[in-house]
């Protein structure tokens, strides 16, 4: 899975040390507006870009196609015909390599929902 960012291009105007580890080039696509939300909606099934762009909100067509561009070209979207979009074999495992950060985070927003757990937390850090 690692080697599929080899070929991606992190644009300069974004980033200007941008790491050679493939997991610094993965987190800074997904952390781009928008990137992580089109990987979400595409999980369904295939999409068109006006389906995408509806789903998405707010989301500019210069924008969705940029980010559209930047995830087909490192190869976790792919063009589906007629049908517009939708993930590719490397897109579905990224999902499910999310999923157990999914789960950490709900235990995380539940230990620091409250008052007294954000208390407790900071006085464990410390």
């Amino acid at each position: 899975m690692y080697g599929i960012f080899n070929t991606y291009k992190v644009s300069m105007s974004s980033k200007k040390n941008v790491s050679a580890q493939p997991i610094m080039q993965l987190l800074d696509l997904m952390g781009r507006r928008w990137a992580m939300r089109i990987v979400w909606e595409l999980r369904k099934g295939p999409m068109t870009f006006r389906q995408l762009q509806e789903v998405c909100g707010n989301l500019s067509p210069t924008v969705l196609n940029q980010r559209l561009k930047e995830l087909t070209n490192s190869m976790l979207v792919t063009r589906a015909n007629r049908e517009g979009y939708k993930l590719s074999e490397f897109g579905v495992d990224l999902l499910q390599a999310f999923e157990p950060l999914g789960k950490w985070t709900t235990r995380w927003a539940r230990v620091t929902g409250s008052q007294k757990s954000r208390r407790n937390l900071r006085l464990k850090i410390r």
